[in-house]
């Protein structure tokens, strides 16, 4: 069992310095802000604030932001540290004491940092600008460096910088719209596609072809677009009547994918004196914004226009409402009920057409007749069960239109004439059904009524049928009912053309194999995708899959593999993932090179991480049951990413252990995998301490041509700790050697989590604090 000493340690919190936090100036290290008593750290004159803001939409989450605290009743934000990545109430923003900015939780693991260390103080100055620098006051960091929405005077965007928009106005997360510097010497305006951030087809272009263009907010009050010799190419906007002496300027990528410059007087600290938009672009993004692919600068089946106030407004048209009326975004949804295709027509006693002038859907049309009016064009609609819509131009054209719709615009640009297909006003396509059916049913009961067997047979053979779609319908509701958040749902020949033919096998497994794609196979530059066959026919398959798309759904977190879609086709189910570029730990560790040692040391913090936030701050816990190497993916900054959720077992809320069947894989699997008892996410913690003896020492958990005491990586361990030897672990890697504390504190760690007692291993989260530093570890039991 444990030590007395060893649990009080463990309760033991992270330990920061109550350095206070200072309201101006410079900031000293070991300096901290918390979400609890609403303290920040302001600019000399106090026209910018930094500090931990609450979600409009959630109150119990916060960002750490830059804000304007001088105005009165509105917090407008120009910068997030974590706008994807909310924490907790009672977390903290810290300048430690090593010189590095970061952000932990209220258990005291990091969520965010900048990056750096050797940092001597952090300062918010008056520009809006968050630096943190050396003594001699050369940054190593700064907010302006890594803009989110929002540009400031004084700020440059240099190539290759951007903007993301939100994807609301209550909502920081990454938005629908970007803005780019290119390398090609353009600024460019981008619909994205969440949420991967793929990009389509510009919207506005600055068409300058000029290398190593900048954009910069001149404190006179224009954003321009500058060449490397310092000339004007073009102004992106100007508000040059309003001073930034007298006014606060701001340029926002808003999230309806237009860029604003806003003013507002500094002396008016009411809300009635408010931000004004002076100059934007593009000046009608309704007009400008048409895509191929993807709903356009609405939501499918909404349109695009404008409100009073000059903002994009987005709306449904009649017989349509929105999926969510607080996320306009999402689109609309037909009010009725959708026609029954019989040779591909219809009865048309259920519904009528209605006309919408100035209205189109440019990008939609599956058939074109001409000559033909406007009486033809209606009817040609209403009479195929394919058609949503059709779109006259007056003279004698007429288009066809069917779901879903995009890009739609309505404004007195627009030409046309749009007819929408809409349910009967009462008279619906159910009670149409119904009353066919009630037709049948006096001659039916006679003829069943003629033998009391038919009867029997007939009743019987019904509901054999019934039965059997029944299971169908269920085991497809099994998956379709999942909450999708985003996810893409693509059919089997989507996937079939972005594999080209499931030809390139990046892994197998035990319940499939991984392929790699493209999102968009015809283009160079399309994201690459995993995608995961399952296979077929195998009932442990269709298991894994509901398994895996319920536990990845409800999963954010940067140490975590991203789902971004399924295919749920007949007997296929295909999983796609977010593509990790430089493969497999496994390929990193066991290589004929030895990965650096401070390299190896994130990677193991990242899995940490991920690992806590399964077991500890999902809303319903998570136990993955095969933590090992090739299961944690890196990305391109060769940040860890566990993957691989196939075997996750969910526990439900107030659960501590689970029974199931034996899984994991041979090395990894805790002992009580092998008692007939109950598992618990401690499973997971033996695992992850066999996984830190590997990174340790770049070695498999077990080498059979090794000599006998050294075959088997955690007996070996056990035995150089045992006898002082911990350096034989990593014998020839020079920085790990020179670390050879934090080697030790290591492998304590690790004997501690393969303990065979589960009631002797810690949690995850004390793991993290372990790992960290934060608390001690005493000597470990022999395991």
């Amino acid at each position: 069992m444990a030590s007395p000493l060893f649990l009080l340690l463990l309760l033991l919190g992270p330990f920061i310095s109550p350095g206070a936090s200072q309201s101006s100036g410079n900031i000293t290290l070991n300096s901290f802000i918390t979400t609890a008593d609403n303290s920040s750290w302001r600019s000399p004159f106090g026209d910018f604030a930094v500090g931990f803001l609450p979600l409009p939409s959630n109150s119990s989450f916060f960002l750490l932001a830059v804000w304007y605290p001088k105005l009165a009743g509105d917090a407008t934000v120009v910068w997030t540290a974590n706008r994807d990545n909310p924490v907790a109430a009672n977390s903290t923003a810290v300048l430690t004491v090593n010189g590095n900015l970061c952000i932990r939780d209220p258990g005291g693991a990091e969520v965010w940092n900048a990056g750096i260390t050797g940092a001597s103080y952090a300062a918010v100055l008056d520009t809006g600008n968050f630096i943190v620098a050396v003594a001699d006051g050369i940054s190593l960091w700064e907010s302006f460096g890594y803009s989110t929405d929002t540009i400031l005077p004084t700020q440059t965007l240099g190539s290759g910088s951007k903007l993301v928009a939100k994807l609301a106005d209550d909502d920081f997360g990454d938005g629908r719209f970007k803005m780019v510097v290119d390398d090609a010497g353009d600024l460019q305006f981008y619909l994205i596609a969440a949420p991967t951030g793929y990009q389509y087809t510009s919207y506005w272009s600055s068409n300058s072809n000029t290398s190593n263009l900048k954009l910069v907010f001149n404190l006179s009050g224009t954003i321009d677009l500058i060449s490397p010799a310092g000339s004007v190419i073009a102004t992106l906007t100007s508000a040059t009547t309003k001073s930034t002496a007298d006014y606060y300027h701001r340029g926002t990528l808003d999230p309806d994918g237009v860029f604003r410059h806003y003013v507002r007087p500094k002396t008016s600290t009411t809300v009635d004196g408010g931000w004004v938009t002076a100059d934007f672009k593009p000046t009608d993004i309704c007009q400008q914004l048409v895509s191929d692919v993807g709903s356009g600068a609405c939501g499918f089946n909404s349109y695009c226009g404008d409100d009073q106030s000059g903002r994009v407004s987005c709306q449904c048209p009649d017989g349509y409402s929105f999926l969510d009326p607080n996320r306009t975004y999402r689109g609309c949804k037909p009010d009725f009920a959708a026609p029954v295709c019989s040779a591909g027509n219809m009865d048309d006693s259920g519904f009528r057409m209605v006309s919408m002038r100035n209205l189109d859907y440019p990008l939609c049309d599956y058939e074109h007749f001409n000559p033909m009016g406007e009486d033809d064009c209606q009817k040609e609609c209403l009479n195929d069960c394919l058609c949503a819509m059709s779109v006259s131009d007056g003279g004698n054209n007429c288009w066809k239109k069917k779901l879903p719709l995009s890009n739609g615009r309505k404004g007195s640009f627009v030409s046309r004439i749009a007819f929408l297909k809409v349910g009967n006003g009462n008279n619906t396509l159910l009670e149409h059904h119904q009353s066919k059916n009630r037709k049948w049913l006096v001659p039916g009961s006679v003829i069943l009524g003629c033998s009391v067997l038919l009867n029997f047979v007939c009743i019987s053979a019904v509901m054999a049928v019934l039965h059997s779609r029944r299971r169908k319908q269920t085991q497809n509701r099994i998956v379709n009912c999942i909450p999708h958040l985003n996810l893409k749902s693509f059919t089997y020949k989507e996937l079939e053309e972005a594999t080209k033919g499931f030809g390139e096998v990046l892994g197998k497994g035990a319940f499939g194999t991984v392929y790699k794609g493209y999102l968009d196979p015809h283009r160079a530059s399309a994201p690459a995708i995993a995608v995961k066959k399952l296979r077929e026919h195998e009932p442990a398959s269709e298991k894994e899959f509901i398994n895996e798309v319920r536990s990845i759904v409800q999963t954010h977190h940067k140490n975590l593999v991203r789902l971004l879609g399924y295919c749920n086709e007949g007997a296929e189910r295909i999983l796609v993932y977010q593509y990790m570029s430089k493969g497999s730990l496994a390929d990193y560790l066991f290589n004929s090179v030895r990965p650096a040692w401070n390299q190896r040391v994130e990677i193991l913090f990242g899995i940490a991480r991920g690992l806590r936030y399964l077991h500890d701050e999902c809303g319903t816990q998570i136990i993955h049951c095969d933590i090992k190497p090739q299961n944690v993916l890196l990305d391109d900054e060769f940040v860890a990413r566990i993957s691989d959720f196939g075997l996750a077992k969910l526990l439900m809320a107030g659960q501590t252990r689970t029974m199931t069947e034996i899984r994991g894989t041979k090395g990894y699997v805790a002992p009580e995998w092998f008692k007939n008892t109950g598992i618990s996410a401690k499973v997971d913690v033996y695992s992850f301490g066999v996984l830190v003896l590997e990174i340790v020492s770049c070695r498999r958990n077990v080498e059979k041509e090794m000599e006998d005491e050294k075959a088997v990586l955690t007996f070996w361990a056990s035995d150089c700790y045992a006898t002082g030897r911990i350096d034989l672990l990593v014998a020839g890697d020079v920085a790990a050697m020179m670390d050879i504390r934090r080697v030790e504190r290591f492998v304590k760690l690790a004997m501690w989590c393969v303990q065979e007692e589960p009631g002797q291993r810690p949690t995850m989260a004390q793991v993290t604090l372990m790992l960290e530093g934060q608390v001690e570890i005493p000597a470990p039991p022999r395991p």
